[in-house]
C-alpha cells in the first residue's frame, strides 16, 4: 500500500491530496524561509490561530444564507479575512503601542483562538449546516475530502508557490539585508506586507491538510533544516522548498496508505525526521561533524604538545599523545624519537620562536591574529617574510652597555 501511495496509484482523490500536500509543503518551506531569516517566526503562529474565528463565522454566515456551511472556498475565505485582521492587530499593537512584537503576537494569538473556540462551541449547538468535522481544521483532515476540495487546495498551493517564486528576489534582499534594501530604493514595509500575505496564503491553504496548529511547523521546520546545509540565502530557499515538498509528499502518502492516520501530524513528523537527520549529519553544522572537528582539533593539540616536549627533551606522560606520536611514526615503541620525529620536533620549536617574533611585530599583526598555535606558519606568511624572521632569529641579541 505504501509503495502504491508513493507512486500515486491509490486513486484520483488520493493523488490530488498528495500533490496538493507536496505543493503546500514547497510553498510553506520557501515562504517560511523569509520569516526565519527576518527572525519573525512567531508571526506565523499568530496568523494560524487567528484563522479559527473566521472559519466559525464563515460557517454561521453560510448557514444563515441557506447553505450547508461546509463550502471549502467559503471557509477558507473566512479564515483569510480573520487571519488578515489578526495580522493587522499585531502590526498595530507593535507599532502604535509600547508592546514588543512578541507580546502583541501572544495577545492576538490567545484572544483570537479563544474567540474561535467559543464560536465552535456555539456551532455545535446548531441544528443545521452539517457542522460535524469543523474541528478537523485544528489538526488537519483529508478524510472525506471531495475531489473538488482537493483540486482547490492543489491549485491554491500551486498559485501560492508561484507567487513566492515571483517575489523571491525582493523578499530575499529585505530578509538578508533590510538596510541595503532601503538604500537601494526598495520599500521594506511593502515587502514585509507581501511576506505576511504569502504566509497568510500558505496558512489558509494548509488548514484542511495540516491544520491551523501544525501549519506553523510546516512553515518553520524546512528553513531550519535547510540552514544546517548551507549559508547562502538562495540555497536555503531551494533546500527549504525541497524539504517541505518531500515532507508533504511522503506524509500524505503514508496517511493515504495507512487507515486512520491523520495527514497533518504525519507530514510534520516526516519534516521533523528530515530535521533530525540534518541535525546529526549536516557536513558543517551537524552534531557529528562538530564532534569530528573537535576530536581532530584535540588530536592536533596533543600532537603539537608532544612535539614541543620532544624538542625540549621533556618526558611525555599523556597516553593519547604517545599513541598519536607512535601512529605518526614520530617515536618508537620505547618512547625514543625517530629521525622524522626529531625533525618535526625541531620544526615545531622553530615555529614557536618564529611566532614569538611575529606576535611582537606590528607589521605582522594580521598574521598574528590568525595564528591558533596549530596552523603551519607557511600558510600565513610568505617565504620572504619567513626568511626575514629567520634572519632576525639568527642575528646575535643586542646586549645593553
Amino acid at each position: 500500500m505504501l509503495f502504491d501511495a508513493l507512486t500515486l496509484q491509490l486513486g484520483y482523490n488520493a493523488t490530488l491530496v498528495t500533490i496538493g500536500a507536496t505543493l503546500l509543503g514547497m510553498a510553506a518551506g520557501v515562504g517560511g524561509t523569509f520569516l526565519f531569516l527576518r527572525k519573525r517566526a512567531l508571526v506565523s503562529d499568530a496568523i494560524s490561530h487567528a484563522t479559527l474565528p473566521g472559519i466559525g463565522l464563515a460557517f454561521i454566515i453560510m448557514v444563515a444564507l441557506g447553505g450547508d456551511g461546509r463550502s471549502l472556498i467559503g471557509l477558507l475565505g473566512g479564515a483569510a479575512v480573520s487571519a488578515g485582521l489578526g495580522l493587522l492587530c499585531v502590526s498595530w499593537l507593535s507599532t502604535r503601542t509600547r508592546l514588543a512584537e512578541d507580546a502583541a503576537i501572544g495577545a492576538v494569538l490567545s484572544v483570537f483562538f479563544g474567540f474561535g473556540v467559543v464560536i465552535l462551541t456555539i456551532i455545535q449547538t446548531m441544528n443545521a449546516g452539517r457542522q460535524a468535522g469543523l474541528e478537523g481544521f485544528l489538526l488537519g483532515s483529508t478524510a472525506g475530502m471531495l475531489r473538488s476540495d482537493a483540486a482547490i487546495l492543489a491549485g491554491a498551493a500551486a498559485l501560492t508557490l508561484a507567487l513566492v517564486l515571483l517575489l523571491r528576489r525582493p523578499l530575499t534582499l529585505a530578509a538578508f539585508d533590510p538596510e541595503y534594501a532601503t538604500a537601494s530604493g526598495q520599500n521594506v514595509t511593502r515587502i514585509d506586507l507581501a511576506m505576511m500575505g504569502i504566509v497568510l496564503a500558505v496558512t489558509v491553504v494548509g488548514l484542511k491538510i495540516v491544520g491551523l496548529i501544525l501549519i506553523v511547523a510546516l512553515l518553520i521546520i524546512p528553513p531550519v533544516t535547510a540552514r544546517f546545509w548551507t549559508e547562502r540565502t538562495d540555497h536555503v530557499v531551494l533546500i527549504s522548498g525541497i524539504v517541505g515538498g518531500v515532507s508533504g509528499y511522503v506524509g500524505a502518502a503514508i496517511s493515504a496508505a495507512i487507515p486512520d492516520v491523520p495527514t497533518g501530524p504525519i507530514i510534520v513528523l516526516v519534516g521533523f525526521a528530515l530535521f533530525a537527520l540534518s541535525l546529526l549529519l549536516a557536513p558543517r553544522r551537524g552534531v557529528m561533524s562538530s564532534f569530528l572537528r573537535h576530536r581532530s582539533f584535540q588530536r592536533r593539540v596533543h600532537l603539537r604538545q608532544g612535539l614541543l616536549a620532544m624538542a625540549q627533551s621533556q618526558p611525555i606522560y599523556e597516553g593519547l599523545t604517545l599513541r598519536l606520536l607512535r601512529r605518526a611514526d614520530l617515536v618508537r615503541p620505547d618512547g625514543v624519537p625517530t629521525n622524522s620525529g626529531q625533525a618535526r620536533a625541531a620544526k615545531a620549536m622553530l615555529d614557536e620562536a618564529r611566532w614569538s617574533i611575529v606576535r611582537g611585530d606590528q607589521s605582522y599583526e594580521a598574521a598574528a591574529a590568525l595564528y591558533d598555535g596549530l596552523t603551519d606558519i607557511e600558510t600565513l606568511l610568505t617565504p620572504d617574510q619567513i626568511t626575514e624572521i629567520d634572519g632576525r632569529l639568527a642575528a646575535p641579541s643586542e646586549v645593553p652597555a
